[in-house]
């Protein structure tokens, strides 16, 4: 189920004109930076986001330029863990297995989950309860698991479902931002 419901968001992601695209996720960023969550958090985890993901480095920059911290996950695929790095111009990237652009840990700053006021978490469609099909690896489940800040996913409305099917170590967002504006889990 969760399988097909990724293939079928991805197939319809893959419909939409680069134009389109760009315009709800100017509006997605529009959306985040007016929430008091994003102007009260002064450490922001998100990804470096890649092909129809909405684009994170718009909200790289303008934190950095609010004055805010900016960390980004390095996995680590044997231990299925996750870690957070601070991430500045500076920061040496590698590249990951996944072809995800990550910091090299040798060269970074860790920084801790209780230092995180809101995480912006990846997925490819999420339904109105704040559960989300990520990319079938589990690392942010499991990094979710005890963490206690904010939480958002950015999205296209098309990437909402209605009903995705909950396992007991999935962990909900507290809020989705959609190019329509902004639905809470409260």
């Amino acid at each position: 189920m969760k399988k097909e419901l990724r293939l079928q968001t991805l197939a319809m992601l893959d419909q939409i004109s680069a134009e389109e695209f760009n315009r709800h996720a100017a509006l997605i960023h529009e959306h985040v930076l007016q929430l008091s969550e994003w102007k009260q958090a002064k450490t922001i985890a998100l990804t470096m986001s890649r092909g129809k993901e909405i684009p994170t480095m718009p909200l790289i920059e303008k934190a950095w330029e609010e004055g805010k911290t900016v960390c980004i996950p390095t996995c680590f695929p044997k231990t299925k863990e996750m870690v957070f790095y601070e991430y500045t111009p500076e920061t040496k990237m590698t590249s990951s297995y996944f072809g995800l652009l990550e910091p090299d840990p040798l060269e970074s700053t860790a920084v801790h989950k209780e230092a995180i006021d809101l995480i912006i978490v990846p997925g490819v469609c999420f339904d109105q309860r704040g559960y989300r099909i990520g990319f079938g690896r589990g690392y942010y489940d499991r990094y979710l698991a005890d963490y206690h800040g904010g939480t958002i996913a950015l999205c296209l409305s098309l990437q909402q479902t209605r009903h995705i099917p909950a396992e007991a170590h999935d962990i909900p967002v507290s809020m989705i931002v959609s190019e329509k504006g902004t639905l809470y889990q409260k």
